[in-house]
């Protein structure tokens, strides 16, 4: 290939450059927020979709630019069809969508749920974190929604103070250490907190449970309450839905 041919192709790649992003810009504009924002699964497969069909015109001189072009245009039509039918038939919606899962419910973490959609207790105390919930005891219901998310609905003594709940008594610190994940005691957190395992083994007892293993969770918050999720696989939680 001589010099020639290879600035020629070079202009070409970057023309095809300069025309499919404007044109990205404007399918991206017309399939609206949704596809942007939340990302459902759908629109997830659009975007990966979207993003393979450009790489590889970009990338490929060879492949013809209007079959590209006529490619995006097309994903960006289904899309909308999609997203209308997602919004006016219900039924449609569920079978293309992932249904919210419970995945605390009462300060009890539900491990046949985390299973089911293969997150990890990890994954759910980093979603609490990010929502400044370090104390499982204070959450209500925790749902995982279809589009990953994490939703928390605290306890009502837990939520935030209104100017009517300005005569309620509040805890003075949410904060709880994880002393048990899934069966393993964490003596250095123990410690941390002045605490000992006898302790640990004691309160375990007064709640009924007579062996750490088996308990999936377990947390002491500042003022030394132990608060505890038994690892109970049968347990399914209430039912949540769309």
């Amino acid at each position: 290939m001589n010099d020639s041919m290879i600035v020629m192709e070079l202009a070409k790649v970057i023309l095809r450059i300069f025309t499919i992003l404007p044109l990205l810009l404007v399918v991206t504009m017309y399939m609206g927020k949704r596809a942007i924002g939340q990302l459902p699964l759908f629109d997830f497969l659009v975007i990966i979709t979207l993003a393979s069909v450009t790489g590889a015109d970009i990338a490929d001189p060879n492949i013809h630019h209007i079959h590209t072009i006529v490619a995006i245009v097309m994903i960006a039509i289904l899309q909308r069809i999609v997203s209308y039918l997602l919004i006016k038939k219900r039924w449609f919606g569920h079978a293309m969508t992932f249904e919210p899962t419970v995945v605390i419910e009462n300060g009890v973490l539900i491990i046949a749920n985390l299973e089911k959609i293969r997150y990890s207790i990890d994954n759910i105390l980093q979603m609490l974190r990010e929502k400044d919930i370090f104390d499982l005891s204070i959450v209500k219901l925790a749902i995982v929604e279809a589009n990953g998310k994490l939703t928390v609905y605290k306890k009502p003594e837990n939520a935030v103070v209104t100017l009517e709940d300005l005569y309620l008594a509040k805890r003075s610190s949410n904060l709880a250490f994880p002393v048990i994940i899934e069966g393993q005691v964490y003596p250095n957190i123990l410690k941390h907190l002045n605490l000992s395992i006898n302790w640990l083994d004691e309160e375990l007892k007064k709640k009924g449970v007579s062996q750490s293993k088996n308990v999936l969770f377990a947390s002491v918050n500042e003022e030394g309450d132990l608060h505890i999720s038994i690892n109970d696989i049968k347990y399914k939680g209430p039912p949540f839905y769309h």
